[in-house]
């Protein structure tokens, strides 16, 4: 019996890897999304303020084409005003002219703002571009790392699992059955040493007459506190 319970300890630190290897299969693509992600938003980010830059150039040619023709027009209204004759005639050119003039301000105005989304989509693109070359840089041994992890985690899982399968051969039926009840209810810990006379798991005090008993090995005693597995390690500490 003694041997099946130090056999334990062995079939719990290969189930400790196991769920640590679970856990990474989570986390793992987890850290992985979260790298690329940063470089991708950046990569939008950078998309986005070349679309407004392009939009904005396209917008300020038009704009600037069209107060050339607004002047043009303007022009010839100004020259018309030299040729009317009635007051009518007047009032209806003054209109015209001051429209005119009110339209060409705003186009100028709308300019302005446009030279003004330019400059800063430039400077900003310039910015984000070298960010991106930092980030990816940065980033570039990290998801290196965490692809390699990701793609050797089912190996290591499956090595995991046969050496847990060949050890559980070597344990008497009963007494992995009552390790798996345990480990079912409790999770993380089940097999535990002695501490100070007291319960590794809990730390709950032990009697001395239990523990005689457990030194002896030749059956399994479990925690009434906890109901972990207790076992006997001859070391320091141990009493």
């Amino acid at each position: 019996m003694q041997r099946d319970l130090e056999l334990l300890l062995d079939l719990q630190e290969i189930d400790d890897e196991l769920g640590e290897l679970e856990r990474s299969k989570i986390y793992l693509p987890e850290m992985i999304q979260k790298l690329e992600t940063e470089i991708s938003g950046l990569e939008k980010e950078i998309e986005e303020s070349k679309a407004t830059l392009q939009n904005s150039l396209k917008e300020q040619k038009a704009l600037e084409l069209e107060i050339e023709t607004d002047k043009q027009q303007l022009e010839i209204y100004q020259r018309q005003m030299r040729v009317i004759k009635t007051n009518k005639e007047y009032d209806a050119l003054t209109a015209e002219i001051d429209a005119k003039k009110l339209d060409i301000a705003e186009k100028e105005e709308r300019v302005l703002t446009l030279m003004s989304t330019i400059d800063e989509c430039q400077e900003k693109s310039k910015e984000l571009s070298s960010n991106l070359d930092e980030v990816k840089e940065g980033n570039k041994e990290q998801l290196k790392n965490l692809n390699e992890q990701s793609s050797s985690l089912q190996a290591k899982i499956n090595d995991r699992m046969e050496k847990r399968s060949q050890l559980i051969k070597n344990i008497k039926r009963q007494v992995v059955g009552i390790y798996e009840r345990v480990r079912k209810g409790k999770g993380g810990l089940v097999v535990v040493t002695i501490r100070k006379r007291a319960c590794g798991g809990c730390f709950k005090q032990i009697p001395p007459q239990r523990i005689q008993e457990i030194r002896r090995g030749d059956r399994i005693f479990s925690c009434d506190s906890c109901g972990r597995i207790l076992i006997w390690a001859d070391e320091n500490g141990a009493e």
